[in-house]
């Protein structure tokens, strides 16, 4: 089972995915399901929108996509948002500081997280872009919530990569994703590093901004033992989602 733990589906600044051509791209690589958020203006501002369309392509792609939901924190019926946005299906909650205006730490988050551990959601932060969006400071926040696991979105790719590994130390909650990420050096690390392992890796496309084909056969190239390599193509990540509330 091969599941790519983030897409962004929509039209951003720099690039465009439809749900559609990313089911044909899943089928020609394999990929069995993915998690899906929608388009950068879609997270920032227009969070109905971009729910209604997550939600969308999930029901209509038979069991294989599924909907990050995102609310913007500064809005005053974001935790609204993420509870309609889960009745329409959605499984897990999409965060990114730089779009969205917010330091994590600030406690402007702290009600969408309250609410994604009461509905027992797995949270994506983004991470890679100063100030707002760095690897140590997400550690200090997964440590405050032990309840919730946190993915670490492109690892702090590509300048904050060398904090990735420290902050996956500080806070056993928190997991890698391998998008962008060379399996010779960052992901090796992780996998060697006993304290962090291969199972605490998720695969992610992060398409439309990456050229899938490259990101998966990063993570196939990767030598690993079969378990570790099934827990981070698909395993960890679906083990995180069937916690539930």
């Amino acid at each position: 089972m091969i599941v790519d733990g983030h897409v962004r589906v929509g039209r951003s600044r720099d690039a465009a995915l439809s749900p559609i051509d990313l089911l044909v791209t899943m089928d020609r690589l394999g990929i069995d399901r993915a998690l899906v958020a929608p388009d950068e203006r879609s997270i920032a501002v227009d969070n109905r929108a971009g729910n209604e369309a997550t939600a969308r392509a999930a029901a209509a792609s038979d069991g294989r996509l599924a909907a990050y939901a995102v609310a913007n924190p500064w809005f005053t019926d974001a935790v609204g948002e993420l509870a309609r946005a889960r009745d329409a299906g959605a499984v897990a909650l999409a965060v990114d500081p730089v779009l969205q205006g917010f330091e994590l730490l600030d406690g402007l988050l702290d009600p969408l997280l309250d609410f994604a551990a009461g509905a027992g959601w797995p949270v994506y932060v983004r991470t890679g872009t100063p100030p707002t969006a760095l690897p140590l400071p997400l550690a200090t926040l997964a440590r405050r919530h032990p309840g919730i696991a946190f993915v670490m979105g492109r690892s702090g790719a590509t300048d904050f990569w060398i904090d990735a590994a420290p902050a996956l130390r500080h806070a056993p909650n928190l997991y890698a994703d391998t998008a962008y990420a060379p399996w010779d050096t960052v992901l090796s690390e992780f996998a060697r590093d006993s304290e962090i392992g291969a199972r605490r890796v998720l695969f992610t496309t992060d398409a439309p901004c990456t050229v899938p084909d490259a990101e998966l056969k990063r993570v196939t190239d990767w030598p690993l033992e079969p378990g570790d390599r099934a827990a981070v193509l698909g395993e960890t990540l679906l083990r995180l989602l069937a916690k539930g509330p």
